[in-house]
């Protein structure tokens, strides 16, 4: 028996409770892990939470990324007692999850936790910082250099947006950052590397089809209009990395800043990303983020107070990572 967060539905009512699972509950794989740590993303607290149409199955454990060793192994390619790391592949939407002490799934789905980090640092990065390292990759990829000017970063006191900001002033890049909260984040974002934090407010706004040009490059996390007003805000050939739709999954633009900018709008998925780039991802993780990143940036949480931060997440109350203890 393990404990686990298991999600149920009830007249369309999502219910999260901490219960007890028998080994023999698990889903098929090949591959069973004893999970040390898991975290708490945006897509999370949409599924715990019900405000998002995450899971369609019940009942599901919640958690799309987690860390931990592995205690059986039909793969040759694992061994008991490896560290492995997971993101993405539907876990946690579609198969059972993170936020459990066991989980059982395809060894297709796994990567092991690069030297140097602990299982508690690989969930201090989790799902938000891959993606975040993915759209760092995608701006560097479209030929943008830390000399050419300054990167904006949307969001930026959420997970991706606070290690996007880390990652891209360890490399060398300006970096403004955008949030709802300038006086209780800026502190924190400045400290993880931004040289100067601007409210969401010059955001909200219907933009232009064309405004000034002012950023070489982006990481969006927001969708909507803020990601309609970012793109008429591109310098010419600026590149833009879009990963999230916290502020709404439409957008409301024109084709005026790629048809006469030469602005390059780059959608970044860490779901289906393949293993040879996760593996990069991971490495790279592993070397660029400094140790104040650890200390400053996350929260550590147990499996009894998810349901409350889900809530806290989707609300934007929660400033950088969310780490679940198992």
């Amino acid at each position: 028996m393990f404990n686990a967060l298991l999600l149920t539905q009830q007249d369309k009512i999502t219910h999260a409770t901490v219960t007890q699972i028998n080994d023999d509950q698990l889903p098929a794989g090949n591959v069973t892990v004893a999970v040390n740590y898991s975290s708490l993303n945006y897509k999370d607290g949409l599924a715990i939470t019900g405000k998002g149409k995450i899971i369609r199955e019940f009942p599901m454990v919640p958690g799309i990324d987690f860390a931990g060793t592995v205690l059986e192994s039909a793969d040759a390619r694992y061994q008991v007692g490896d560290a492995v790391v997971l993101t993405g592949w539907g876990v946690g939407e579609n198969h059972w999850g993170g936020m459990a002490q066991k989980a059982r799934l395809n060894a297709d789905w796994l990567v092991k936790l690069p030297q140097g980090l602990t299982s508690q640092q690989a969930m201090m990065i989790g799902t938000a910082g891959f993606t975040a390292m993915l759209c760092v990759q995608a701006l560097i990829d479209g030929g943008i250099k830390p000399e050419d000017g300054e990167i904006l970063v949307t969001g930026a006191s959420g997970g991706v947006g606070s290690v996007a900001v880390t990652l891209l002033a360890q490399l060398g890049y300006k970096v403004v950052a955008v949030t709802g909260r300038v006086a209780q984040n800026g502190p924190l974002l400045e400290q993880l590397g931004a040289s100067r934090v601007i409210d969401r407010q010059e955001f909200s706004e219907a933009s232009r089809p064309l405004e000034k040009q002012l950023w070489v490059g982006a990481v969006d996390t927001v969708g909507s209009k803020v990601l309609a007003k970012v793109l008429a805000q591109m310098h010419y050939n600026g590149v833009v990395a879009a990963c999230g739709l916290a502020g709404g999954f439409d957008l409301p633009t024109t084709v005026m800043p790629f048809i006469l900018r030469n602005v390059r709008l780059q959608g970044v998925d860490s779901v289906s990303c393949p293993v040879e780039k996760r593996l990069a991802a991971w490495k790279k993780l592993a070397e660029l983020l400094p140790a104040s990143y650890y200390a400053q940036a996350c929260h550590e949480i147990s499996l009894s107070q998810v349901p409350e931060y889900a809530e806290a997440i989707t609300n934007g109350q929660v400033t950088g990572r969310v780490v679940v203890k198992l």
